[in-house]
């Protein structure tokens, strides 16, 4: 069966009492207890309901929720046109994590073990608690990676059980044992092969491999705990393995292509994608927000554009015979060939906060035929009427989880990285095709990484060796955009990246030469409000007689940096708190739910 991705609503989710507030009730339906759990089929569709859920995707119409481009601004490859986007300052009135989806695999579990014994093999009992205690480690995972310390349930809990609905925070290594356990069972159980985009034992790798990566390196960074960092770590090297022995997945894809095809079904570079269909009524948005027809007010920062590697291998600050600089045409010739695949070819004033626009999920043939041939917008490129397929699951990210693992357990005890370990993984992604049009703009491949002649960087920060910076560096060039960037700098403890004080090219955008490229942007009503910073930090405001002056990388002088957020008492951005309302439930009740680490403990 072809799971459906096409599946909005959920075919069953049983009734049952709960307490709302905590262990949210799944929705009603016509199903019942008895009915439910009397076929695989049945099981199948109950537990299709996390697709969605696990699996965004593109998003689903105008919901963005959870997708690239447009609910991942706040990073330091992003900036923003006014106000950079702040992290919590303060306890929210009412805010807490949710159960509904614990509490439904819970109940999944549980029917599988005291009302499937007669209707499923153990093969197929196996394959099925594999897929429960799989979701059930995805969505744990989530909460920690959020809350730190959360309660942890491996059962139904019904609404009498006042002990259970109001227990203490579990510490979070303690839930994180469990979901290690569940990952271990669900990586040894559920099948090899269970059709066309259903879940199978390499997708469910595939994840571990990057759940195993960031709790190893929450432990390591964060925590300072060697111990569960080499748990995770080794992890996630062995559900990378899984994945990478198969010989089912390869690089073979131009990068451009991977987001912006209409039929990702048998492209070997997706463990798991998302199918869009206008006839299913199944559309998404993303591609508009970058249809080079609409004004944005987000755009790539200049320490971003910065961090992009050369085409040789070497640094801008080092580039060898190659010509570093930052003028647009320069860079789509001189950089890694990911850069071209990323941004438009000319500075557009249509992208306010930086000039130059994000045309990743844009396929070409669009671009080509809206900015050369001077022809109409597709409409399935306007509004959320967008079909192009999601790479939900890209065989590039395991192997950048693998060979990052792998770095970080040098350290501690692991075998010591290969060139062999980056042939397999840095360099592979390195070699992928090149798109003809990016071929006939004169883009090349980028010079395999060598572990005897890594980059000087003389920006690497001197905590992080130069190999692991590399690997940092490649992540942030292959994700740009995607969903990782915050999440990658949280688990390696470095939301300093994204200081404005620290670093002043977080509120500037792409390198312009205003005089010869947006010659309109130069007129008397932009005086005082258009700015460019040079490569050693000068700022020159236009002021109506200096438009020779206005090269350098473009600042929007209403452009403010985040408040304060690190270092500030009884403010931790690592970790959520909960709402005031919540702990004042339980007082009420007799019990205490501890406010999240970093933040005032009323």
């Amino acid at each position: 069966m072809k799971i459906a991705f096409k599946i909005i609503f959920v075919f069953i989710i049983i009734v049952f009492t709960g307490c709302k507030k905590f262990l949210d009730r799944p929705p009603l339906t016509s199903e019942t207890d008895e009915t439910t759990w009397t076929s695989e089929e049945k099981l199948r569709l109950y537990a299709n309901q996390y697709y969605p859920t696990f699996f965004t995707g593109y998003g689903n119409s105008y919901t963005t929720t959870g997708a690239p481009l447009v609910d991942f601004t706040n990073s330091d490859d992003m900036v923003v046109q006014g106000n950079q986007l702040n992290f919590t300052r303060a306890v929210p009135n009412s805010s807490i994590w949710s159960y509904t989806t614990i509490r439904s695999v819970n109940i999944m579990l549980d029917r599988i073990e005291t009302k499937m014994s007669g209707v499923l093999t153990p093969a197929a009992k196996a394959h099925w608690l594999g897929i429960g205690r799989f979701f059930r480690a995805f969505r744990y995972s989530q909460l920690v990676q959020s809350y730190g310390d959360v309660p942890y349930y491996t059962r139904e809990v019904y609404s009498n059980e006042l002990e259970e609905l109001y227990k203490p925070r579990t510490p979070r290594n303690e839930v994180m044992d469990g979901v290690y356990d569940d990952m271990k069972f669900a990586m040894q159980n559920v099948r090899l092969d269970d059709g066309d985009q259903n879940v199978n034992r390499y997708v469910v790798a595939g994840f571990v491999s990057r759940l195993a990566l960031v709790e190893g390196t929450w432990q390591k960074y964060y925590y300072k705990n060697n111990v569960q960092a080499k748990k995770f770590l080794e992890l996630a090297v062995q559900a990378a393995d899984l994945v990478m022995t198969s010989g089912k997945y390869d690089i073979n894809t131009d990068y451009k292509t991977l987001f912006t095809s209409k039929e990702l079904k048998g492209n070997k570079e997706c463990v798991l994608y998302r199918n869009y269909d206008p006839a299913a009524k199944v559309t998404h948005a993303i591609a508009s927000y970058g249809n080079l027809a609409e004004s944005t007010l987000n755009g790539p920062t200049s320490d971003l554009i910065k961090s992009y590697i050369l085409t040789n291998g070497q640094v801008w600050q080092n580039p060898g015979a190659l010509n570093a600089s930052f003028s647009l045409d320069n860079m789509i010739v001189t950089r890694d060939s990911r850069f071209e695949a990323t941004f438009y070819s000319k500075p557009s004033v249509l992208n306010r906060g930086s000039y130059y626009y994000i045309t990743k999920f844009l396929p070409r043939e669009v671009e080509k035929r809206t900015q050369v041939d001077l022809l109409g917008m597709p409409p399935e490129f306007t509004g959320d009427k967008n079909e192009t397929d999601a790479p939900v699951l890209r065989y590039a990210e395991v192997l950048l989880n693998w060979i990052e693992a792998k770095v970080e357990l040098d350290d501690l005890g692991g075998a010591a990285v290969t060139q062999n370990d980056i042939e397999k993984s840095v360099n592979k992604i390195r070699s992928r095709p090149l798109a003809a049009e990016a071929i006939t703009r004169g883009v090349t491949k980028t010079a395999p990484l060598s572990l005897t002649a890594l980059p000087a960087d003389p920006s690497r920060d001197p905590e992080v060796s130069a190999l692991l910076w590399e690997i940092r560096r490649e992540r942030r060039m292959e994700f740009a955009f995607e969903i990782f960037r915050l999440a990658d700098l949280r688990r390696w403890s470095k939301l300093k990246y994204m200081d404005n004080n620290l670093n002043p090219y977080l509120i500037t955008g792409g390198w312009v030469n205003f005089q010869t490229q947006l010659p309109s942007v130069l007129v008397a009503a932009n005086i005082g409000k258009v700015a460019v910073v040079s490569l050693t930090g000068t700022e020159t405001v236009y002021n109506g007689t200096n438009a020779a002056a206005m090269t350098g990388f473009y600042k929007n002088i209403a452009n403010v940096g985040r408040l304060p957020f690190l270092n500030q008492a009884n403010i931790n951005p690592y970790l959520t708190p909960v709402g005031i309302v919540q702990m004042d439930d339980y007082k009420a009740r007799g019990y205490k739910l501890q406010q999240t680490q970093g933040w005032p403990q009323n």
